[in-house]
């Protein structure tokens, strides 16, 4: 049974037409990576996804209820989001947030118990910025802010990740490591999906892949049936070389 489908959804990008309708589904234990060029649209397709940006014509089903239709509670419990970019909204440390991910469990004015703190600390020892827990968000790097994030969700403990760009900002250790947490939460059976710039990340680590064009269309399938070097070099414009490294493909752009 999916987890995630979308019913004829057209998601609503400013100024373009309508494109592919978009009949996807998304099943417990996949790994769903959106590949695509700057302002196709796979930002707004996952805030869409997440019932945060309306669409302009079709539904996002969720356990097979309309999006639209769920208490936003509901939802928080069955569906973590990585932003590709936060603005931190008021001052707190790396722990209070990572306890951010226990909210939709708590009832009003609840405070949060010795379980939520043993999950929000494990998860932050497991994205290595423990050793943060009293640090001020907003002093910190780019990655370590991203890997405080991506803790936050892992302390959520989500049915469906959605996650933009999480390696972003990430040095190529952290990037891995990243990588193997999102491939072993789908391994537990959650659901995931992210959009990627790397090519390669998604060679490695999904196993279904949806291409969005700048017009609006759209193709989706396995991984191996999309990532084929006459597709990604019509969705990016960019002549590319393939090699293969540990048993998957490595794209590589060439002149041409």
């Amino acid at each position: 049974m999916s987890v995630l489908a979308t019913r004829d959804l057209i998601i609503d990008v400013p100024g373009r037409a309508d494109g592919t309708p978009l009949n996807i589904t998304i099943e417990p234990g996949q790994v769903w990576g959106v590949l695509g060029p700057n302002g196709a649209g796979k930002t707004t397709l996952l805030h869409t996804l997440a019932g945060l940006h309306a669409p302009r014509s079709g539904s996002v089903q969720l356990n097979g209820s309309v999006i639209g239709q769920l208490r936003r509670r509901q939802v928080a419990q069955c569906l973590g989001l990585v932003f590709q970019e936060r603005q931190d909204g008021f001052p707190a440390t790396v722990l209070e947030t990572a306890l951010i991910g226990r909210h939709p469990y708590l009832s009003p004015w609840q405070m949060e118990g010795a379980d939520d703190y043993a999950r929000a600390e494990a998860a932050l020892e497991r994205l290595d910025v423990a050793h943060l827990h009293d640090r001020l968000v907003s002093t910190l790097s780019g990655g370590e802010r991203q890997r405080v994030a991506i803790a936050t969700v892992l302390t959520q403990a989500p049915d469906v990740w959605l996650a933009d760009e999480p390696t972003n900002h990430l040095d190529l250790h952290h990037q891995s490591a990243v990588m193997a947490l999102i491939a072993e939460q789908a391994n537990q059976g959650q659901a995931v999906i992210m959009c990627l710039h790397d090519l390669n990340l998604a060679a490695r680590w999904c196993d279904h892949v949806l291409l969005l064009y700048p017009n609006g269309e759209a193709c989706w399938g396995s991984r191996d049936s999309m990532l084929v070097p006459s597709a990604l070099e019509d969705l990016y414009r960019q002549k590319l070389a393939v090699v293969e490294v540990d048993g998957a493909p490595v794209f590589v752009p060439i002149k041409g």
